[in-house]
Parts: structure tokens; sequence; C-alpha cells
């Protein structure tokens, strides 16, 4: 196997390699590849064409761009094989920040000095409205876009390698967790009785479950004899899509909640209101019913509700927090009731307890501090009762 260089312009090289003859038609067949730079960087260039070629690692170039390259993986990968939700974040990434500043490069030409180098521009202004530049966390969403993208190009033999994974993109730091004290709660749930949403808020503060699963829960996913309901599905709003069910992302999601007994007698009057408005709507009741829909059974809009609770917070004169920020309250108050981090876990549906540890990381030295005290006291009776013992 052999290959040559040609001069074509200026620090503008031709590399031609000989694929000695078709199989098939037993024709010659080569191949051209044009490389930027010097004649050393196309012998380089050259070099690794042949040890592809010989080690069965070598992808024929093609001339498609990376923009044509993601839209094509959107549609065929993503649109396919992910949740609504996740898919519609896929295609803003790439369509706002990956197509904009790298779509224009031929994707196996793409090299890791073009990803290092954007986000470092996009570090420092890379926002589409350009006051300023993006967040390291926003970049390494960006990052984990383009690098699963990449490595699904290397799985369909479109490059050679995942150049990405030789790419370091900006450590961000840990977000700092708004919650609401326990006397705040009573306060906000005071703020809240007059809202037609309260007893949404109330049961996301005594459970910890997403706003999609408190939206997509049913009655039938309660039972309130045994005082305990499971999420099966949720309920997201997709920008040209509506509203879309889909099952909870992991199997951890899927989960058993135990209710308190306030959340039950909650949940049992709102159970027998539903029903007396069906009865004077003249509609028949059933158990597939939303427990948190509007009166014509269809589900409420998740803007709707984060407004409704925007102001709720405002009028409450407490910090402010959003609406997630209810599932992290209920974390952490557990935690701090000396509630066992596995117990809080399961509860949240983490896929494991060390997400549980690493979120609420901040509770962990008062609960540790908590701890010491309570093994020293408990032993301490044991201790001084061995000291005084004579035999």
């Amino acid at each position: 196997m052999k290959g040559h260089i040609r001069k074509r312009g200026e620090n503008s090289w031709a590399i031609v390699v000989d694929l000695g003859p078709d199989p098939e038609t037993g024709k010659r067949r080569r191949q051209w590849q044009t490389v930027k730079g010097t004649k050393r960087d196309a012998e380089r260039v050259r070099r690794e064409i042949l040890h592809s070629i010989e080690t069965g690692t070598h992808v024929k170039p093609i001339k498609m761009t990376v923009g044509q390259f993601l839209n094509q993986w959107l549609e065929d990968y993503v649109a396919i094989n992910t949740a609504p939700k996740t898919a519609e974040g896929y295609r803003v990434i790439v369509n706002r920040h990956l197509i904009p500043n790298l779509g224009a490069i031929l994707l196996t030409q793409l090299q890791p000095s073009h990803l290092q180098g954007y986000y470092t521009r996009a570090l420092s202004h890379g926002r589409v409205d350009g006051k300023g530049g993006l967040s390291a966390r926003t970049v390494l969403h960006i990052h984990r876009v383009i690098s699963e993208a990449l490595t699904h190009a290397a799985e369909w033999q479109m490059v050679a390698r995942n150049i990405a994974m030789a790419v370091k993109p900006p450590r961000p730091r840990q977000p700092q967790i708004t919650t609401l004290a326990q006397e705040e709660v009573g306060v906000f749930l005071s703020e809240a009785a007059a809202s037609p949403y309260y007893d949404l808020f109330y049961t996301a503060l005594y459970t910890g479950m997403r706003r999609g699963e408190l939206l997509g829960l049913r009655w039938k996913d309660i039972d309130l004899d045994l005082a305990q309901l499971s999420v099966s599905q949720t309920i997201q709003r997709i920008p040209g899509k509506g509203f879309v069910i889909q099952e909870p992302k992991t199997g951890r999601s899927r989960r058993s909640i135990a209710l308190s007994p306030s959340v039950c007698i909650l949940l049992r009057q709102r159970r027998e209101h539903q029903q007396s408005e069906s009865i004077l709507l003249g509609k028949a009741w059933h158990d597939d019913a939303l427990v948190f829909g509007n009166l014509d059974g269809q589900p409420l809009d998740p803007s709707t509700l984060t407004h409704a609770f925007r102001r709720i917070v405002k009028k409450a004169a407490i910090p402010h927090i959003r609406f997630h920020d209810l599932r992290h309250t209920h974390a952490t108050l557990m935690l701090k009731q000396g509630i066992h981090p596995k117990i809080v876990s399961e509860r949240l549906g983490h896929s494991n307890i060390g997400i549980t540890l690493d979120t609420y990381s901040h509770v962990m030295p008062g609960l540790q501090e908590a701890a010491a005290r309570r093994f020293e006291e408990d032993l301490l009776g044991a201790v001084e009762n061995a000291h005084s013992f004579t035999p």
C-alpha cells in the first residue's frame, strides 16, 4: 500500500493513497485528501492514514459538516432513543450553541483544539444575547452533548474516534441549594392556603416529588388506606408537541412513597371534592383521572403553576426559591430529623445513595456532630456504670 503527497497551492497539500484494486470491478482505487498546513503536516496525516488502513480503523473522509451530522443525529438517534424533554434539551444546545460555532467545520476535520477553543470563547462571551459568557455548567452540558454525538459518529464509522474525549471541559462549582427552614414552611403554606394549587404544593413538600411526577399522578396510583402512592408516569409540556406523558426516566424514579396522615387527609378530601364536581357536571368519575388536573381533566400547565408559586413566595416574604426547591426542602428537613439517607434517597427516586449524599452534603456536617453527641450520651451511662461496678 502506497501513498504520496502533491502540492496543491499555498499551504495546501493533496494526499493520494493507493487502496489497491476493487474486489468486484478490478478497477484501481485511490483516496484523495486535502491537508492545510506545512508539508510536514501533510506527511504526518499520510502516515496516519496508512496506519489506520493497515490496522482496520480507517474511515473514508466524507464531505459532511459538523452541523449536517448533528442535524442527522438529532433525527436518527435522539428523536427515537431519548425522552421528549431530553431530546428538546439536546436540540436547543445543538441549534443555539454547537451549530453556530462549529457547524461549518467538516466532520472528519474536527479537532480537539476546535472544541477547546470554543469552550474558552463560550466562557467569556458565549451568551446568545451577547451579554457575557456562559456558565461553566452550561459549557459542560454542551461538551456532554457533542461528546455523545461524536461517540455515535465513531460507532457509525463516520469518524475514526471521538475527539471530544481528548478535551477537558470546565469544572462547574457545586450549585448552592436553597431550601425553606422549618418555620418558613409554615409561612409558605399559610400564604398558599388561598391558592387553587395548595394541595399540590403541600404534597410536594411532604413527598419530595418532582413537578412532572405530581402533574402525572392519577388516583389509581394512590392507596389512601395503605397511605402510599406510586410514581409511574410524568407529564411534561414540550414546545411544539404539547403535553407529553412518559414513564419516569430511571427505574429508581419509578417508586412507592409513604404518605403522612395529613397528606392522606388532604388527598381524601380532594378526591371527594372532585367526585362531587363530576356529579354536578354530569360526568362519570374514574380513578384514571389526574389528581392535580384542570376541571376538564386536562393536565395543568407547568408554567402557570410556576408563576403562581412565585407570586406566593413573593407575598410570603420568604427567601427566593424555585418550585424544585420544595423537593430539596423535603430532603433537607428529613435528613436533619435523623432519617437515614437511604430512606431519603428512595423517597426522592435517586439512582443511588451517593447522589443523595453529594446533593445534600451541606447537611452532613451537622448530622455528624449530632451523631457524635448522641453516641457519647448513649455510651456515657454504660461507661459510668462499668466504672462504678465493684466485684
